[in-house]
């Protein structure tokens, strides 16, 4: 029936005493007995979504014109730039997502300063070159530019004094053709930033500097001058200096922020909102209620109606959700209330194959095969069954984990992903451990009375 049984049985003891230890702790810490070393920490805390512990949801939109176009890839490295910024602030387990062509939602769990988190992400981080003429705006001072404007929009207006000025003034190109920033020290040891441009920003730069010799190029961050050069000769090679009046902590500040943080689209917030944690508790609550009476029902019903195999298959589904448990917290899914129903509804396709296969053994059993004949044939038979079923849930979860990529549905994603690990997690249940435990109990224990012991 099942060779190496043994074997077998301990592969699956050391895999359920694993599972428990990761399940029953919220730290895996393992250290050097003889020096006190550690070898491996990991924390394995239970990652609760926002619907169950209650925490800010944050809707962005790229502050553009409409007619403005945005490519998928300039919102994609917005989306990485708001994920990388929330979580050196502390906000773990944080889900930032693009929704359409023009927006972001960011949902932070558990969160409390919410205030901090919307200030973060409100800076742009947007960095421009800006073309002043001869005018040297004063560090500090907030200027118009006409970046993501139509040339419709630009206007002169007459200033306090005789000369007319654009209220605007042209970006010559942005942060986005970023390619490196560090920190730097010139001559006399004055820290300054210095950065490194794409091929792109090289050659736009290049050309900008060979034809504005003597004129103002002003290196502005989110509207604020940071320092206002004049042009002193062309500048290839892709490479410059932003010097100002820095020490080493706010040049360095100002540098992992256009390093990491640099946005190539400017976004507003939409909308946000607080969501607390009561109704998720309360949720959470009824949920696994509902979850341990179908447990209940089903291991009644499974042991009732498939007598010993029907015992197994409950064993089975118990180290089932042992397992499935335990790799949640390992990996780190953020367990929502519609991740949970996937993981309910995973625990199905364990039973359906269970099923699939008592039922098989039940048939065979009536042909007159012998008890080692009709567990092979049993295992064999079905397996085409329950390998289509599965496959098309797999399939199934797929296209749920991208459309909710796509549209920025992280409850969808939740779904699909508990249920397709569900599922995997269920094949090596039925296929694995089900069979096992039936071979070995079968081997030790002499069958008379099929109909008693099979439900025939």
């Amino acid at each position: 029936m099942v060779r190496n049984q043994s074997t077998r049985l301990l592969v699956i003891a050391l895999l359920v005493a694993f599972a428990l230890w990761i399940g029953l702790s919220e730290t895996i810490y393992i250290s050097n007995p003889f020096n006190g070393e550690v070898i491996y920490d990991r924390n394995v805390k239970p990652q609760l979504g926002l619907d169950l512990r209650g925490g800010l949801q944050v809707l962005l939109e790229a502050d553009l014109p409409e007619e403005t176009e945005i490519s998928a890839e300039s919102m994609e490295v917005a989306r990485s730039v708001i994920e990388n910024r929330t979580n050196a602030l502390g906000v773990a387990e944080n889900i930032v997502q693009i929704a359409g062509d023009r927006r972001i939602v960011g949902e932070f769990p558990g969160l409390e300063d919410t205030e901090g988190v919307i200030a973060i992400i409100q800076q742009t981080g947007l960095l421009e070159f800006v073309d002043t003429g001869n005018t040297r705006p004063p560090a500090g001072t907030i200027i118009e530019t006409d970046h993501g404007l139509s040339t419709e929009s630009v206007e002169e207006v007459e200033t306090d004094g005789e000369e007319i000025l654009p209220t605007i003034y042209h970006t010559v190109m942005t942060g986005a053709v970023l390619d490196d920033v560090g920190v730097s020290q010139d001559q006399v040891g004055q820290f300054q930033i210095a950065f490194a441009l794409k091929d792109e920003g090289s050659d736009i730069f290049a050309d900008y500097t060979a034809t504005h010799i003597g004129q103002v190029l002003a290196i502005v961050l989110d509207k604020v001058v940071i320092s206002a050069p004049t042009i002193q000769s062309e500048i290839s090679g892709g490479s410059g200096v932003i010097t100002g009046q820095f020490d080493y902590e706010s040049a360095n500040n100002l540098a992992v922020q256009l390093r990491y943080g640099s946005l190539p689209v400017p976004l507003k917030i939409v909308e946000s909102r607080i969501i607390g944690p009561t109704l998720g508790e309360d949720s959470l609550q009824r949920s696994l209620q509902a979850g341990l009476i179908g447990i209940i029902i089903v291991v009644l019903f499974m042991g009732i109606y498939y007598r010993l195999p029907g015992i197994t298959a409950d064993i089975s589904i118990i180290f089932y959700a042992i397992i499935a448990f335990a790799l949640f917290k390992w990996i780190g899914v953020t367990l929502t209330l519609p991740g949970i129903a996937g993981f309910m509804l995973s625990t199905g396709s364990a039973l359906d194959a269970n099923i699939l296969v008592f039922e098989r053994l039940k048939e065979e059993l009536r042909r007159g095969r012998s008890l080692k004949q009709a567990f092979d044939m049993a295992w064999s038979r079905a397996w085409p069954s329950i390998r289509d079923s599965n496959a098309a849930v797999l399939i199934t979860s797929l296209i749920l984990f991208w459309f909710g990529n796509a549209f920025g549905a992280s409850i969808v994603k939740g779904f699909a992903i508990t249920l397709a690990l569900g599922v995997l997690i269920s094949l090596f249940s039925a296929l694995y451990i089900t069979k096992t435990l039936l071979a070995v109990v079968l081997d030790k224990i002499k069958i008379n009375n099929f109909q008693r012991w099979f439900g025939i």
